[in-house]
């Protein structure tokens, strides 16, 4: 179990465009299960490799109750969307701060 260091902001780091992965390999699979081991240390639901200082389009999440449905996105992107929901969210790289944030359902 590897724990990277988060990035928190001003970090000029975090402004970083991602690049797509275009090859997924074992250095990327690593890359994953660090990103997961260090979201579920922190502890978080969500965290995105740019917060981890590697500037690849990798997601990782978990929103279950009992940390145990990991949701890997790689390259993600949004095909659609419909309606809108509100709720409170925080971020690893900002710590302490939540506000209400609107997004599609």
């Amino acid at each position: 179990m590897a724990l990277l260091p988060i990035l928190q902001y001003p970090d000029p780091k975090l402004y970083t465009v991602a690049a797509p992965v275009t090859r997924f390999d074992d250095g990327v699979r690593r890359l994953i299960k660090d990103m997961a081991d260090t979201m579920y240390a922190a502890p978080g639901v969500g965290l995105a490799a740019t917060q981890v200082d590697d500037h690849r389009r990798v997601i990782v999440i978990d929103i279950s109750e009992t940390h145990d449905q990991l949701q890997v996105f790689v390259n993600p992107q949004i095909a659609s969307a419909e309606g809108t929901a509100t709720c409170e969210e925080g971020c690893l790289s900002v710590p302490g701060i939540f506000e209400k944030v609107e997004r599609a359902e």
